[in-house]
């Protein structure tokens, strides 16, 4: 039966209806703004995934017939996602999985559709709530609901959802998703805005969000949606987890405290394996020896949590011995290839990003056929993050989505400092290849381009720089770090990724996994942020 719930925001009705369209998905919503329209669906398999971890992928499919237009190129029809496309995948995904139940491990994939759009009301916000009412009205076990807004100011006020022209005219551009209790995902770029105005724009954001996140329970007792189903949290046996414990706690704490990364990976891996071998090895019944082999693995991973966090909170002192503030080593060469009309090479710590430059003409100016029409493109920042930077051995090929979201984060950051057209006549590439990584390669891509842009005699407004802050809460207790090692990301409670200058903030990107974060745990961060990005 068809149901439908509408509410504004900004002063644009928003309807979120179910039951008309794709009735075999578990969940499945048309989330429609005036012309614009998105269908959302979510399925999830009733078995659960070998893998360990959560196989959520998330889809957004761009449709040209839903601005009238046929496709350029030979074939005709859409191809591969666009750039847009998988940022908006990123965008629709970040909110929506640190959302459910931790230890839930059954495949679920979520596809969101543009079936109509005209420009005035920005799509991705659109396709995150129908994400999450998707979900929401469904039996898959989801903490929800969640939603998005975009904020924009134009002359000094601020605006929720603003139109393409409104755009323009904004000093920022920021997507902002969350629950009632909180933020859980920020993704924008602004006009060197003042760390006051960018965390103003965040609650501002977040009161925006309550309207939508209200529409989304009305629909779900109006749809009568069926109860969640039933999940339960795989037990480690008690007796094998105490055991392993006693036998391991104290060589993962020391192995811990070993300032380089690979050797104290090497650390932690001689520890497991020494595990394996007493408490493992030994079991002849080939399932439950899988069974305790993959159980080991997790209790390694909880006590490497344990033991970082409680280092950093007891102790106020992180895995490489510095301090909350300190931000690592930093070293910067200039002018080190002889051919590329620019180039810097920026090493922070043991993450080390080489930024080239190159110069054209208006002939190298790319042109994008995307929903809307013909774009050109006159700077391009390219992100390459190959295997060997962090010790591993991948397959070459296409750029993942991580990839094309970390360039994108560093393209906004330091667009705001390319002189105009008028100006400086060029089309202008950087490409940021990461050597090395252990934490925030995407700001290390921010300085390095910067680096190679002065190299190449380009005249910037100025200069930009970025740093990742992360946070380790447990109750009333937090910790906001400056300048992120990858293991305080994996293990810590956020990722908060600012880049500005001494004027402002250029670009942010907050990602959060648990359940919100207080906006004054985000002030601490901003100017925590500002600090290190000075330094």
């Amino acid at each position: 039966m068809k149901t439908t719930v509408t509410t504004s925001v900004g002063g644009k009705q928003i309807t979120i209806e179910t039951g008309r369209m794709a009735k075999q998905a578990d969940g499945s919503v048309v989330v429609s703004s005036g012309n614009n329209m998105v269908l959302v669906t979510a399925v999830s398999s009733k078995t659960e995934s070998p893998l360990s971890f959560f196989p959520l992928t998330v889809e957004y499919q761009e449709k040209f017939y839903a601005t009238g237009r046929i496709p350029g190129g030979y074939f005709k029809r859409e191809g591969k996602p666009t750039t847009d496309a998988v940022l908006t995948a990123r965008l629709i995904d970040r909110p929506i999985r640190p959302s459910f139940p931790e230890g839930y491990q059954y495949e679920t994939q979520v596809v969101a559709t543009t079936l109509s759009a005209d420009g005035s009301f920005p799509i991705e916000v659109l396709a995150s709530l129908g994400a999450s009412a998707a979900l929401h009205i469904s039996d898959i076990p989801f903490n929800g609901p969640t939603a998005a807004v975009q904020v924009g100011r134009v002359d000094g006020q601020l605006i929720a959802n603003p139109t393409a022209q409104q755009l323009e005219r904004s000093d920022m551009n920021i997507i902002v998703a969350g629950t009632k209790n909180g933020l859980l995902m920020v993704e924008g770029e602004t006009n060197f805005i003042t760390e006051a105005d960018a965390l103003a724009a965040l609650k501002f954001g977040h009161q925006a969000l309550m309207p939508l996140l209200n529409a989304q329970e009305e629909l779900r007792e109006k749809f009568g949606s069926k109860a969640k189903r039933k999940f339960t949290p795989k037990q480690i046996d008690a007796d094998f987890r105490s055991q392993v414990e006693s036998f391991l706690s104290d060589k993962v704490k020391t192995a811990l405290r070993i300032k380089e990364k690979m050797e104290r990976y090497a650390a932690v891996d001689a520890a497991s394996d020494e595990a394996e071998e007493k408490f493992v090895k030994a079991i002849t019944d080939d399932k439950l020896k899988a069974q305790r082999a993959k159980e080991l693995e997790q209790i390694v991973e909880d006590l490497k949590y344990k033991a970082a966090r409680s280092q950093i909170l007891d102790e106020q002192t992180r895995i490489d011995g510095r301090d909350l503030k300190t931000v690592r080593p930093i070293s910067n060469e200039v002018g080190i290839l002889p051919r590329a009309h620019g180039s810097g090479l920026f090493t922070r710590g043991e993450t080390q990003v080489l930024g080239t430059v190159t110069l054209g003409t208006g002939d190298d100016e790319q042109y994008v056929d995307n929903l809307l029409g013909m774009v050109k493109r006159r700077f391009l920042l390219h992100y390459n993050f190959p295997p060997f930077s962090v010790g591993e051995v991948g397959r070459f090929g296409g750029q993942g989505r991580r990839e094309i979201g970390h360039g994108n984060l560093a393209e906004r950051a330091v667009k705001a400092i390319i002189p105009d057209q008028e100006k400086f006549p060029y089309t202008i590439r950087v490409v940021a290849d990461v050597l090395e990584s252990n934490g925030s390669s995407s700001m290390g891509t921010v300085c390095s381009a910067t680096l190679a842009l002065l190299d190449a005699g380009v005249p910037v407004k100025s200069n930009v720089a970025g740093i990742a802050m992360g946070l380790v809460k447990e109750g009333d207790r937090v910790a906001v770090l400056t300048d992120i090692l990858g293991d305080e990301d994996h293990l810590g409670d956020m990722d908060f990724k600012v880049a500005g200058n001494s004027q402002g903030i250029t670009a942010l990107q907050m990602d959060i996994k648990i359940d919100s974060v207080s906006f004054q745990v985000m002030e601490t961060a901003l100017n925590q942020a500002r600090e290190g990005r000075l330094h």
